[in-house]
């Protein structure tokens, strides 16, 4: 080849590697965006979730960018994160192989696919004004929401 070729070669070698870092967010793993929000109680006959009847926060609603198949999801008080190197979850669920996909929840739900990681265990009540971090596990990646329970209204 001549010393035009090389030229030519080594100029394109050279702005494929500026497009390449220019457009490098291409190669980065999804953002899962969680969201979460307080909503009013429900009463009613038919209750899906098995959270205590007599709560002192409204329900907290989470929900996500896309459907999301979860292999792991705890909530914490961020206070255990700071002052504990294991801080113990007041709700943790797993999924051994097959959670089915969702999109939202509620705290304390029961959610398809999912078990809790201690067998027989169910979830703390929240406390109003206490700040608790949402952890959860996907194939997707991994995401955190932090988020604080309003008391409930009524």
């Amino acid at each position: 080849m001549t010393r035009k070729n090389w030229t030519l070669v080594a100029l394109a070698v050279v702005l494929g590697g500026i497009s390449l870092y220019l457009n490098k967010d291409w190669f980065a793993e999804d953002v899962i965006q969680i969201h979460h929000r307080s909503r009013p109680g429900q009463g009613g006959v038919f209750r899906r979730n098995r959270r205590p009847a007599a709560s002192a926060t409204a329900p907290i609603f989470f929900a996500f960018d896309r459907k999301l198949k979860l292999t792991s999801l705890k909530v914490i008080p961020v206070s255990d994160i700071e002052t504990n190197k294991y801080p113990h979850p007041i709700w943790h669920l797993v999924s051994d192989s097959n959670s089915v996909p969702v999109v939202d929840f509620t705290y304390g739900d029961y959610i398809r696919g999912m078990r809790p990681a201690v067998k027989g265990a169910t979830p703390d009540p929240l406390e109003p004004g206490v700040k608790y971090r949402l952890l959860i596990e996907s194939r997707s990646g991994k995401a955190e929401e932090d988020f604080v329970p309003v008391p409930q209204t009524q």
